[in-house]
């Protein structure tokens, strides 16, 4: 685990009481962030998001935990996980509710999760994206490959994570069949063109408070197309140009993400955003650049703190 530096709490309220919201207190994000903050003097809180239950219809909302009222929290941190997302969120928004600092706001996170709204919005404001195509009926399957280029093309799952759900096909033939395949068992997908010259590499830019706090490139294993490391990818850290870094900032900045994870392609034209990831994970950042990316979330938090902006934003 990279290292945090002890420094005495900031902020006119001294020590900060921070939950995380995260269903293990074990892995290696939520350990780093409870650590980070405690190093400074803060309190803090691990909060399985399921176990939470909700008082919503009051004119003072409240949230219970294992029979407790989590009443006088100052700022929380989600690491809400895809498959509990829409839980996940409900949680967040009491949170709110309640004026606790959500360091990315439920508004954000929905965004950014659906991977389509997502890339209508970046496209919206010019960010770079790879030809992207989404259809719902078979007879437009021909019109849509050739849309977005024709083969080799990428098939992705609108509700896939670390690389699950993703699948490249090489020919006409094979894409066809497996968008019939999807559609038929009514899963949601959206096509994109192959950048061929990024050679199975990307970049995860971790973006806190609007600045890379750490970059890092991403390699796929041979054979593999996927740079994800849950999936055998190797990293090093990298050095970003002038274009990718102002792409990473603009795109989080879009999304209304305090924290995020930018996964940006190099292409012939440019910087293309491939996601934007509301609960990037630190463990493979972190110990490929040593950077405190953990120490960064919590400065954000005491950041907030200082300038007496501990309440959650309209």
């Amino acid at each position: 685990m990279a290292k945090t530096p002890k420094a005495k709490p900031v902020g006119k309220k001294g020590p900060l009481k921070i939950a995380i919201l995260s269903r293990n207190g074990k892995l290696y994000s939520t350990a780093r962030l409870k650590e980070a903050a405690e190093a400074r003097g803060h309190e803090v809180k691990v909060i399985d998001t399921l176990r939470c239950y909700m008082n919503i219809a009051t004119d003072r909302p409240t949230i219970h935990y294992r029979g407790q009222n989590l009443d006088d929290f100052d700022a929380v941190i989600p690491r809400i996980g895809a498959s509990i997302t829409h839980y996940g969120l409900a949680v967040l928004r009491q949170f709110e509710m309640m004026g606790v600092l959500a360091v990315n706001g439920s508004v954000a996170v929905n965004r950014s999760r659906d991977k389509l709204r997502s890339m209508q919005l970046l496209s919206r404001r010019g960010i770079g994206l790879p030809v992207t195509g989404f259809a719902h009926s078979p007879d437009d399957i021909p019109d849509l490959l050739k849309m977005v280029g024709g083969a080799p093309l990428v098939i992705k799952l609108l509700e896939g994570t670390q690389g699950l759900g993703v699948v490249l096909a090489d020919t006409r033939k094979a894409a066809e069949s497996i968008i019939e395949a999807f559609i038929s068992i009514e899963a949601n997908i959206m096509v994109q063109e192959f950048i061929k010259e990024a050679e199975g590499a990307d970049i995860r830019c971790f973006v806190v408070d609007g600045q890379v706090v750490a970059s890092m490139r991403r390699q796929a294993p041979e054979g593999e197309f996927r740079s994800n490391l849950h999936r055998g990818g190797s990293a090093h850290s990298v050095k970003l140009t002038p274009a990718e870094r102002n792409t990473a900032l603009r795109a989080a900045r879009i999304m209304g993400l305090n924290v995020a994870g930018v996964d940006i392609l190099r292409s012939s034209n440019g910087p293309v955003v491939l996601e934007v990831n509301s609960s990037p994970g630190l463990k493979g950042i972190e110990k490929c650049t040593n950077a405190d990316v953990a120490g960064a979330i919590i400065d954000f938090i005491e950041k907030k703190a200082a300038s007496g902006r501990t309440k959650a934003e309209e």
